[in-house]
């Protein structure tokens, strides 16, 4: 058992040190200014509108098959429900002060379900990566609604500075998502020519290492002044890093859907244990809040994230 526990811990420290070097290494070209704020900006811009939309439509229409992955339509519902009993947990943690900390309830319930689980998807799944990456262009159809609303809103921390715009929800990922969605349940996916996918396909391949240096860049540019109060950080980890992975534990191994797809059970494990999302720092930065507390407290999650994520991904391997 021991031997078991260390090898899935050594394997996704492993692929979390890899993801994590070319986070650092972004970090320290944005503070040394070698790389600036605008071309940051620009290669992030580039991701959004191309770079994953044209990974997500090239996955969805190759690789997705409703006859492989009958209930794929439970991700969506899966990636709302998850999010949601997170910001409960979260919510009842810091009832006391719910409303002075409303941004941390926020990054203990928001995850990373892309830029920083897509990596480690490539990294420790390579044979299977494309179906990984299916399942979590599925995850985050409905788990976006839920960041974009409900975590922008507890992110910016001031319901004054709140202006819900609908077009924050239609981004070309997600476009690009529902479209190749239903190109392949229509059965539409075979119209393509093979060198139109192929082409689509290799511009696609630069998403996961782009956004990968784009969130290193994003964390990279803050700034550290002061330590989060050791309550708070008590509090946020409980919820993000035991609560959440015990409970998505939990009820993987009663509906013993490893049993089924154990590459399905290994992403929920991931998802539960991931690292808080940089959404909600661009949140901050564009529509207001406390942008030092949000940062600071972001930066010691990712590091906790670290050692947090190979454990629970050790502990579940060791269950099943």
């Amino acid at each position: 058992m021991g031997n078991l526990f260390f090898a899935g811990f050594y394997g996704m420290f492993d692929a979390l040190a890899r993801v994590f070097i070319v986070i650092i290494v972004a970090g320290l070209l944005v503070r040394k200014k070698i790389i600036t704020q605008e071309q940051i900006t620009a290669l992030s811009k580039v991701t959004v509108l191309v770079f994953l939309p044209a990974l997500v439509f090239s996955n969805t229409t190759q690789h997705f098959n409703p006859k492989d992955l009958p209930y794929w339509w439970i991700l969506p519902i899966v990636g709302i429900v998850m999010s949601l009993i997170g910001f409960i947990f979260a919510a009842g943690v810091f009832a006391i002060d719910f409303k002075k900390n409303k941004n941390l309830t926020a990054i203990a319930s928001m995850q990373n379900a892309g830029y920083l689980v897509l990596p480690i998807g490539q990294v420790i799944y390579p044979e299977h990566f494309n179906e990984f990456a299916v399942i979590t262009f599925l995850f985050i159809l409905g788990y976006n609604p839920i960041l974009w609303t409900l975590g922008k809103y507890l992110s910016t921390s001031s319901e004054t500075s709140i202006k819900f715009q609908t077009k924050d929800l239609i981004t070309p990922p997600a476009i690009a998502n529902i479209l190749s969605l239903l190109i392949v349940i229509l059965g539409f996916q075979n119209i393509f020519p093979n060198f139109f996918i192929d082409s689509v396909s290799l511009v696609g391949e630069a998403a996961v290492p782009v956004a990968t240096f784009v969130l290193g860049a994003t964390l990279g540019t803050v700034s550290l002044k002061k330590f989060p109060k050791v309550w708070n950080i008590i509090r946020v980890t409980f919820v993000k890093y035991i609560l959440l992975p015990i409970v998505t534990i939990a009820i993987l191994y009663w509906l013993k859907i490893a049993d089924t797809n154990p590459l399905l059970a290994d992403f929920f494990v991931i998802q539960a244990a991931a690292a808080p999302a940089t959404g909600l720092i661009l949140q901050v930065r564009t529509y207001g809040g406390e942008v030092q507390k949000v940062a600071e407290m972001m930066m010691l999650m990712y590091m906790v994230c670290l050692i947090a994520l190979p454990f629970w991904i050790a502990i579940w391997h060791v269950l099943v």
